[in-house]
């Protein structure tokens, strides 16, 4: 790889393949967490159902009336640095969200949510606009070893 190529050439650190998971989220109601972390590309099928009804290949959660975000806790496969961050919001044109930001940890070994939930978390990617069906990238400068990541919507 040459120097500056873009961060989507690098490994995904959060991938399957390497072991990632989503380790915790607020709220699945549409369309569950490892979603997040499916390594295909996203596709739409209007004759797709499964138990909670229209299946998505996005995490998709209640919609929020009162104040604050969702949140969903991934575990990366391979601790290392995140160079970027892609938010692929493909086939959500009007339920997507707004702004997302990112945070990182570096915790060891397998911690609970719990124990996540009380960790030093650091902002990768400030409050930054999103937008719908697009594959939003966000590039990060901090180039500290990180084991977690924290997606808030």
């Amino acid at each position: 790889m040459t120097i500056g190529a873009a961060f989507t050439e690098l490994p995904d650190l959060a991938s399957r393949t390497l072991g990632g998971s989503v380790v915790w989220a607020n709220d699945e109601l549409f369309a569950e967490r490892e979603n997040l972390i499916r390594p295909e590309p996203p596709t739409f099928s209007t004759e797709s159902f499964g138990h909670k009804g229209k299946v998505y290949d996005g995490w998709e959660t209640r919609r929020r009336r009162e104040p604050g975000h969702d949140e969903a806790v991934v575990r990366l496969g391979a601790a290392g640095v995140v160079h970027g961050v892609v938010v692929d919001t493909a086939y959500f044109r009007g339920n997507y969200p707004p702004h997302v930001s990112i945070e990182a940890t570096s915790v060891e070994g397998y911690p609970s949510p719990e124990e996540l939930r009380q960790a030093g978390w650091e902002t990768l990617v400030a409050k930054t606009e999103a937008r719908g069906d697009t594959a939003n990238s966000y590039p990060v400068a901090d180039r500290r070893r990180w084991t977690h990541v924290r997606l808030s919507i």
